[in-house]
């Protein structure tokens, strides 16, 4: 092998281990998973909640922002996988060679959005439309399904697998509901309304909500904040590129924990590796494009279009997180009284899948930035402290239940805004990341570099407009 040095940053974290990159599959899709993952568990706030209340409200002239969100949240993922598919590392370990605490500064942030259960409370506001109980006993359904989701991720031998096999079910109920909906309830107007609120053209319609809740919604279609990042831990779960060389993330009660090495590897950019780099390249950005941001888009599109065809319009409709039940409602009364029922039962379990998601990916950044950084030296593995942050996570979010912060929209709201915050610091990281870190045969450039620096401009700017917003109201303007 010709002689290679190198070029990973190691003044924070020890040097990285020299290794021929794997062959890529033969057989792509035996592999395909993680951006369904992704998809899978961005259903949730953006695609059942946010961008269909926006519908709901407004109508789909700020579809175009969705489309908007999810092509950058593209770009944004692949640069978050081409760090990973090159050292077996994930992002976050990245950002903490170049400064040993940027790690746990997004874990904190991811932490600081996700504590607050909004998603699980949405999921058992549905089910209580679904049992006609009060709305007294949501806290109570949402405390079991945390508790359901921590046993959940803790006793699954393969963590990876068990959440992929969730998703994968939610997403045939969704797609169920969406083919029920084309054939019975979306309207003819919402097809054309689509097509007017996907044409940009000298004049870009902004409808007249609140900036926070429309700021949530591009932050969140598709997925957002530190769900991205975790793409570096899925793939590497399955196995692409170097990450094929790292355990997988197992249950410490059920499954076999193997030692792993608290830093990556990476390849020589010999003739060989850059032939597979290629191959492994192309795969993960078609894998990307056709099951995360296809998938998220069209959900959103449909739902929007659902949301338009069936509540758009009608007088009384609450301003919140009711408008769902006000949908169920007319679903029954227009399409049949199963149709409703349906609706309710696959929101419920697609919103309960989402919220297993988001615990994992939180816990998965948590506690492979504590072990990689923090713990390197002790013996404790990362298996058991994905472990002890699954259910910190849970009994934080049982007390804050407790506590009384039972409304989910105003708790989405609150969580997008920390969602573009993240989104704005990494984009600029990335492109150091993997400008520096890699070789030249596979740093970021051209128009992926373009591409980055658009989300500095775009996360940025909605950060800093959000900020001034909401600090007047704080002052009284």
């Amino acid at each position: 092998m010709t002689e290679f040095t190198p070029t990973v940053p190691a003044r924070v974290l020890p040097s990285v281990t020299v290794r021929d990159l794997p062959e890529p599959p033969r057989s792509p899709w035996r592999i395909i998973g993680p951006g369904l993952v992704g998809a899978g568990v961005g259903l949730a706030s953006g695609e059942f909640i946010l961008w269909p209340y926006i519908a709901s409200q407004v109508g789909l002239v700020f579809i175009w922002g969705a489309a908007i969100g999810i092509i950058t949240q593209w770009f944004l993922n692949m640069e978050i996988e081409r760090y990973t598919l090159a050292t077996g590392e994930t992002a976050l370990t990245g950002f903490s060679r170049m400064w040993r605490h940027w790690g746990i500064v997004f874990v904190a942030m991811t932490l600081a959005s996700n504590l607050w259960p909004g998603w699980v409370t949405t999921s058992a506001t549905m089910v209580t439309y679904l049992t006609g109980s009060g709305q007294g006993s949501v806290r109570w359904i949402a405390i079991g399904m945390l508790l359901v989701i921590a046993l959940g991720l803790t006793l699954a031998p393969v963590i990876y697998v068990a959440l992929e096999r969730v998703i994968f079910v939610k997403i045939a109920l969704v797609t169920i509901l969406v083919v029920v909906a084309v054939v019975l309830a979306i309207t003819a107007q919402s097809w054309v309304e689509l097509g007017k609120g996907l044409t940009v053209g000298a004049r870009v319609p902004v409808p007249p909500l609140d900036f926070a809740l429309l700021m949530g919604a591009i932050a969140y279609a598709g997925a957002g904040g530190g769900q991205n990042l975790c793409q570096s831990n899925w793939i590497r779960d399955k196995g692409f590129g170097m990450g094929l060389y790292v355990p997988r993330l197992v249950s410490p009660v059920t499954g076999h924990e193997e030692a792993a090495s608290s830093t990556g590897f990476q390849f020589a950019p010999t003739k060989a590796n850059l032939a597979r780099w290629r191959a492994w390249w192309r795969f993960a950005n078609v894998e990307q494009a056709t099951t995360f941001a296809l998938v998220s888009f069209l959900t959103i599109a449909f739902m929007s279009m659902l949301a338009y065809s069936t509540v758009h319009g009608k007088p009384g409709l609450a301003n919140g997180i009711g408008f769902l039940k006000v949908e169920g409602e007319t679903l029954q009364s227009e399409v049949g009284t199963w149709f409703g029922v349906l609706f309710w039962v696959i929101g419920a379990l697609a919103l309960f899948a989402s919220a297993m998601g988001i615990v994992d990916y939180t816990s998965r950044l948590a506690s492979d930035t504590i072990k990689t950084v923090y713990l390197r030296d002790r013996a404790v593995s990362v298996n058991r402290v994905y472990f002890i942050v699954v259910w910190a996570m849970t009994l934080v979010g049982i007390a804050v239940l407790l506590l009384g912060f039972d409304q989910p929209l105003i708790l989405l709201v609150l969580s997008a805004s920390f969602a573009a915050v993240m989104m704005f610091v990494y984009s600029i990281l990335l492109i150091v990341l993997n400008r520096r870190a890699l070789p030249a045969a596979i740093k970021v450039r051209s128009y992926r570099l373009a591409a980055l620096v658009w989300s500095i401009a775009f996360f940025g700017t909605l950060t800093v407009l959000t900020v001034v917003q909401q600090t007047q109201k704080l002052l009284g303007g």
